[in-house]
């Protein structure tokens, strides 16, 4: 009759957690939050669903499971009970997206190298609301073949 395929996926619901440096660890097996502090006492782990701009941002318990399909973020302590600004917000769905790009589908808490960073051109004269001229650079490598992939997206408000 012809050729069947399914588009249904066969990849593993995974706990998804983005670490300080912007890495992104999967869990594919129940672990506690415990386990993760313990290997680093200088973090908390916050679910992404409850973390919102000018609200305080709060840790799971240490007893609580990291759930598969869920985002979870590994903060420094000091900013534990503190309120989230929109531009903190901003970076950490940029650093979730980006670490999310650049998983590959590895899992396991095998993490992958990778920098991604966020800046805004702020030049005289230029009005910020009249053009957000934001540019996002990342350098990747890409495995031991000592090949490096760049790129850049420039960002700009179009007028109406």
């Amino acid at each position: 009759m012809g050729i069947c395929s399914s588009c249904e996926s066969t990849s593993i619901a995974t706990a998804k957690l983005i670490l300080q440096d912007g890495r992104l660890q999967e869990f594919p097996y129940p672990v506690k939050a415990s386990y993760l502090l313990q290997r680093d006492p200088t973090i908390f782990i916050c679910n992404s669903d409850e973390m919102e701009f000018g609200d305080v941002v709060s840790a799971i318990s240490a007893d609580e499971e990291l759930q598969p399909g869920q985002l979870y973020f590994a903060l420094p302590l000091s900013n534990l009970k503190r309120r989230l600004k929109a531009e903190e917000m901003a970076a950490l769905a940029v650093k979730a997206s980006s670490a999310l790009n650049n998983c590959g589908g590895e899992k396991y808490g095998v993490r992958r190298k990778g920098s991604d960073f966020l800046v805004e051109n702020k030049g005289k004269g230029v009005n910020n609301n009249d053009s957000a001229a934001a540019e996002l650079r990342r350098a990747r490598s890409t495995g031991g073949s000592g090949r490096r992939g760049k790129f850049t997206a420039r960002l700009s408000a179009i007028p109406e």
